[in-house]
């Protein structure tokens, strides 16, 4: 972190949010990993934030002394109910400081309490972003291996590496 006297913390994301929102969202070093789009209005921001993070099950903004600098959310699987994915961006201007490393494992000391159906979070990661592979690892995430020509990235098939928490495994 930055000094010991930061602050991290989670909170819900909201329209006041917009500036910061856009801000990381808009930064090519950030929105190369992103699976959705980046906005080039406010106006696009905030539609995306109502219709989308704000009906989000589980969407929280990472705060740097109450200043939203990134998200982590958390998305239910499609397919069954005891597994969840875990996502999360940071600006980039506060990478390499452990923060996105402690929002992950905020949420992993806590997810398996509030949806307690949950045996599984999953973190699906392009191959190429080893920033957040390592993030994953440091928390205690068992790295289970690559999702070959898995996705389309970018307009491209692409591979993901595939993180797993168990609720009965030991955060590091």
């Amino acid at each position: 972190m930055k000094n010991e006297s930061d602050i991290i913390s989670l909170r819900l994301l909201d329209q006041i949010d917009v500036d910061d929102f856009m801000e990381w969202s808009l930064n090519e070093n950030v929105s190369k990993f992103f699976t959705w789009g980046t906005f080039l209005t406010k106006k696009d921001a905030k539609r995306y934030i109502t219709k989308f993070i704000a009906t989000h099950p589980w969407f929280r903004a990472i705060c740097l002394n109450g200043k939203p600098i990134g998200y982590i959310c958390v998305s239910p699987d499609v397919g069954s109910r005891f597994k969840g994915e875990i996502g999360y961006a940071l600006s980039s201007k506060y990478w390499g400081k452990g923060i996105a490393t402690k929002a992950v494992k905020m949420v992993a000391a806590t997810i398996f309490v509030e949806w307690p159906h949950l045996v599984r979070l999953e973190g699906m990661v392009n191959i190429d972003n080893i920033r957040s592979q390592r993030v994953l690892e440091k928390v205690g995430f068992t790295r289970e291996g690559v999702l070959r020509k898995y996705y389309i990235f970018k307009r491209k098939l692409s591979d993901l590496v595939m993180f797993s928490l168990l609720s009965t495994d030991q955060l590091t």
